[in-house]
C-alpha cells in the first residue's frame, strides 16, 4: 500500500470478506477495530490476528440495523483512545426471494444495514479524516449495483446507492486526503448465499466466477493504493458488468428476472 492507515474499522467483520480485510491490513500494519454482532467469532479472530501480527485488536458487538450505529460506535472508539483513519464499511445482506412473499421487517432491517449504517458510520469518522487531510473509506457494493436484481430487487437497490454515494464522494474529497472506494465484487465464496437463502443460486454461478475473498481483498487494497473511484474484482464479473450498458432497461430486467428465477 502506498499509504499506512494507522486504525481500520471493519464492519462485518466476523466472516467472510470483513475477516479478510481484518487480516490482510494487520498483515500491513494497521491495528483493527472489528465490528459484528457475534461477539464469539470476533473475539477468535482478534486474538488470532493479535498473535500473528502484534497489532491491538479491539472488538465491539454490535447490531448496526438498531438506532443510532454511528454515533454509538464513534463513542465507543473515542472511550477506547482510538481514531479511525481507515473505515471498512463491509456490513451488508441480502436476501432471495419473491418480493411479495419476503416481509417488511427483513426489507427494512436490510436498508437499514445495507445503507443506513453505512452512511451513519461515514458521517461519524469522515470529518476527522478530512480535518487531518488524511484517511480513506471502502464501500462494498456489488455487481448488482449494476442492473436490476429481480427476486433480490431490495438488495440490488441498496448496493445501487452504495455505488452512487461512493462515486460522489470520491469526486467530492478529491484532493483532500480522503480516499473513497466501491468495491463491486460479483460470487464470492463465502456464507453470503446461505445467509440470503439462495443456497440454489450458488449452484448455478459459472465456476470461473466464483471468487476467493483473498483475492477480492488484495484487489481491493491495490485499488485504494492507486486511488481508483470502482473496483469490480475478476474479468468475468468485469465482462458481466458492460450488458448494462448495452441492454435496454426492460430487456435487462427481463434478462435478469430468468436467470435469477432459477
Amino acid at each position: 500500500m502506498s499509504r499506512t492507515y494507522r486504525t481500520a474499522l471493519v464492519t462485518g467483520a466476523s466472516s467472510g470478506i470483513g475477516a479478510i480485510f481484518a487480516e490482510q491490513l494487520a498483515a500491513q500494519g494497521s491495528d483493527l477495530i472489528l465490528v459484528a454482532r457475534r461477539q464469539d467469532e470476533l473475539e477468535k479472530l482478534a486474538q488470532r490476528l493479535r498473535e500473528a501480527h502484534g497489532r491491538r485488536v479491539e472488538v465491539i458487538a454490535m447490531d448496526l440495523a438498531k438506532p443510532d450505529p454511528g454515533e454509538l460506535l464513534a463513542e465507543e472508539v473515542k472511550r477506547r483512545g482510538l481514531e479511525v483513519d481507515l473505515l471498512v464499511n463491509n456490513a451488508g445482506f441480502g436476501s432471495s426471494a419473491k418480493f411479495h412473499e419476503d416481509g417488511y421487517e427483513r426489507d427494512q432491517r436490510m436498508v437499514a444495514v445495507n445503507i443506513g449504517a453505512l452512511t451513519e458510520l461515514t458521517h461519524a469518522f469522515l470529518p476527522a479524516m478530512v480535518e487531518a487531510g488524511h484517511g480513506a473509506v471502502i464501500n462494498i457494493a456489488s455487481a448488482a449495483a449494476f442492473q436490476p436484481m429481480p427476486y433480490m430487487s431490495v438488495y440490488g437497490a441498496t448496493k445501487a446507492y452504495v455505488l452512487s454515494l461512493t462515486q460522489g464522494l470520491w469526486a467530492e474529497y478529491r484532493g483532500r486526503g480522503v480516499r473513497f472506494l466501491a468495491v463491486c465484487p460479483g460470487p464470492v465464496d463465502t456464507p453470503f448465499f446461505e445467509a440470503a437463502e439462495s443456497g440454489s443460486l450458488r449452484q448455478v454461478i459459472p465456476k470461473p466466477m466464483m471468487m476467493t475473498a483473498e483475492a477480492v481483498v488484495s484487489g481491493s487494497l491495490a485499488a485504494l493504493a492507486r486511488d481508483a473511484c470502482v473496483y469490480v474484482p475478476g474479468f468475468m464479473t468485469r465482462l458481466g458488468g458492460v450488458m448494462p450498458r448495452l441492454l435496454p432497461r426492460r430487456l435487462l430486467a427481463a434478462t435478469m428476472g430468468r436467470v435469477m428465477n432459477r
